[in-house]
C-alpha cells in the first residue's frame, strides 16, 4: 500500500510539474502568438522590401533585356560621381538647415505661448496645427498659386508694401528657399504638439524654486525649460531631419527639380532615377544610403533621449 500511495504522489507531482511547464510555455508563447500578425506585416512591408533594394543596389539589368547581373559596388561608385547626385545632397543639406533649427524654434515658441489651457489657447492650437492636416501635394499645389509672379498673393500683399516680389519658384537661388518657408509653415504645428506635451511634464517645483532664487522668464528658458526638454528636442529634431529627406511632394508639383537643379533633393533624384531614367540599380544604391543615412539618425536620437532621460532623473 505504502509503494501504490508513492508512486500515486510521485505520478501526481510530475503531472503538476507537467502543467506547471505547459503554463509557463503559454505564458511565454501568448504575448508572440499576439505580435505575430504585426510582425508578419512589419516584416512584408518594411523588412523585406529593404532586402530587395539592398539586393538590387547589388545588381543591374542589361539594357534592353530583363536579365539582372551582379555589379558589386558599381551602382554605389556611379551614384558618387553623378553631379546630379551631389547636387541633392548639398541642396538637401541646405533644405535640412533652412527648415530644421526654424521650425523647432517656431514650435517651442508656439508651444511656449499655448501651453495654458484657455478657449483662445485651443483655438490657436488647432490654427497652429491645421496645415499639418493637409496633404503636402495640396499645400503645393495652393503655395504653387501663391508664388505666381506679379500675380500671386504673395506678391499682391508685397506690392501693397512696395516691394517688387522675386520669381519665387523660376530664380534658382530663390526656389529653394520658397520649398523651405512651405516646409516650416507646414510642420511647425506638427512639432509644437511634441512640446506641448513636453512641457505638461515639466516638474512645477523646479521652475518654483528657479523663480524663488529670482531668475527671470529668459533665464528660466535658458537654464531649467530648454535643458528638461532635451529628450523631446532630441526626438522632434529626429523627426525633423527625417521630413526633410523624405518630403518630396512639393518638389514634384511645384519645381520638379528645377530651375537648374536648385531644389532636386535626394528623394527626388531617387524618383528622377527610377522613373525617368530606368536606373533602377543607381536608384537603389541611393535609397540604401538615404535609409543608413536615417538608420544613424534614429540610433542617435534614442541615445541623446536615453542620456537626457537619466540626467532628468
Amino acid at each position: 500500500m505504502t509503494s501504490i500511495a508513492t508512486h500515486v504522489s510521485s505520478l501526481s507531482a510530475e503531472g503538476r510539474k507537467r502543467r506547471a511547464a505547459r503554463s509557463r510555455l503559454a505564458r511565454r508563447t501568448w504575448p508572440y502568438l499576439l505580435l505575430a500578425p504585426s510582425l508578419v506585416m512589419l516584416a512584408g512591408f518594411t523588412y523585406l522590401p529593404i532586402v530587395r533594394v539592398a539586393w538590387d543596389s547589388l545588381h543591374d539589368k542589361v539594357h534592353g533585356t530583363s536579365t539582372t547581373l551582379f555589379v558589386g559596388l558599381r551602382n554605389y561608385t556611379d551614384v558618387f560621381a553623378d553631379k546630379a547626385f551631389v547636387q541633392a545632397v548639398i541642396n538637401n543639406l541646405v533644405y535640412a538647415v533652412g527648415t530644421v533649427p526654424a521650425s523647432i524654434a517656431l514650435a517651442l515658441l508656439l508651444a511656449l505661448a499655448l501651453q495654458r489651457s484657455s478657449r483662445v489657447n485651443s483655438l490657436m492650437r488647432a490654427l497652429f496645427l491645421f496645415p499639418t492636416m493637409v496633404p503636402l501635394v495640396a499645400v503645393a499645389s495652393l503655395f504653387f498659386f501663391i508664388f505666381l509672379p506679379g500675380v500671386g498673393l504673395f506678391d499682391y500683399y508685397l506690392a501693397k508694401l512696395g516691394i517688387h516680389g522675386a520669381m519665387w519658384l523660376g530664380d534658382p537661388d530663390v526656389a529653394l528657399w520658397s520649398l523651405i518657408g512651405i516646409t516650416i509653415w507646414k510642420n511647425a504645428g506638427y512639432y509644437m504638439l511634441f512640446y506641448l506635451a513636453g512641457l505638461q511634464t515639466l516638474p512645477g517645483e523646479v521652475l518654483e524654486a528657479a523663480a524663488i532664487d529670482g531668475a527671470n522668464g529668459w533665464q528660466r528658458l535658458r537654464h531649467v525649460i530648454i535643458p528638461l526638454l532635451a529628450p523631446t528636442t532630441a526626438f522632434v529634431l529626429v523627426i525633423a531631419l527625417i521630413n526633410a529627406l523624405t518630403q518630396v511632394d512639393h518638389v514634384i508639383v511645384l519645381t520638379k527639380g528645377g530651375p537648374s537643379n536648385s531644389t532636386k533633393l535626394v528623394l527626388y533624384y531617387i524618383f528622377e532615377q527610377a522613373n525617368e531614367n530606368f536606373a533602377a540599380g543607381k536608384a537603389a544604391a541611393a535609397s540604401v544610403l538615404s535609409v543608413a543615412f536615417m538608420l544613424a539618425l534614429s540610433m542617435l536620437s534614442l541615445k541623446t533621449m536615453e542620456r537626457g532621460a537619466h540626467a532628468a532623473s
